[in-house]
């Protein structure tokens, strides 16, 4: 009899399917980039999930974030994930937290967590979450700004103090660093933000959803040992 993950058994494994399945992976921001992380982690087979985010779906969303449809308009984002989440794979479990994360938050994750994944737009927050991440000695990865960008083959895993180009890296690099927090692993582009007018950030849907593949990868790969 088929199982819905036979043909990724076949890249990692009947081992990695058991490691990706038995997994605790902790997403914070479920946008654009972070809609599509979880997106790819269930599709992998990662079954213990903990989602934290305050919005609910906005029309503007809809240009990049695969929760966001005119159907799920007004609608928390997280219980748009996890509806989605569970059509994809009714094993997966769940926890979802419909908050704004900041350092005077209760912690939403603890020492069982396998992987955290940053995908908030708050300085302060994501300072918060790689810091909690690292007291708790849990893998950690970052990502940084996929807005105004229109290339998604500039992306580049690396260190933050390996950064470039990125404004928001740039500004990590600093905060990071005045903390003394080191080896942050982060997601950045390397192409240089399109400048135009207005103050909102400019998105297109093809750009912030490979951050979340590659992001997710790379969560995958570490978890799995690849």
């Amino acid at each position: 009899m088929a199982n819905q993950f036979e043909r990724t058994e076949l890249i990692i494994g009947k081992d990695g399917i058991k490691k990706l399945q038995n997994s605790k992976v902790v997403v914070f921001g479920i946008g654009g980039v972070g809609s599509f992380v979880v997106e790819a982690l269930v599709r992998a087979g990662v079954e213990n999930l903990i989602l934290v985010d305050k919005d609910e779906v906005d029309l503007t969303n809809i240009n990049r974030q695969i929760i966001a449809t005119h159907d799920t308009i007004g609608k928390p984002k997280v219980e748009m994930a996890k509806q989605r989440a569970l059509s994809i794979n009714p094993n997966v479990k769940i926890k979802t937290y419909q908050e704004f994360f900041m350092p005077d938050s209760e912690d939403v994750f603890d020492n069982t967590a396998n992987y955290v994944i940053d995908c908030v737009d708050t300085i302060t927050a994501k300072i918060e979450i790689i810091a909690r991440a690292k007291k708790l000695n849990i893998p950690v990865i970052s990502s940084m700004g996929t807005g105004n960008k229109l290339d998604p083959t500039k992306f580049e895993i690396t260190d933050v103090s390996k950064t470039s180009v990125c404004p928001l890296a740039k500004v990590m690099r600093k905060e990071l660093k005045q903390r003394d927090i080191k080896n942050v692993k982060v997601l950045y582009s390397k192409e240089e933000p399109i400048k135009h007018e207005g103050k909102v950030t400019g998105s297109i849907s093809f750009v912030p959803s490979v951050a979340g593949l590659i992001i997710a990868g790379e969560v995958i790969k570490d978890i799995i040992g690849a």
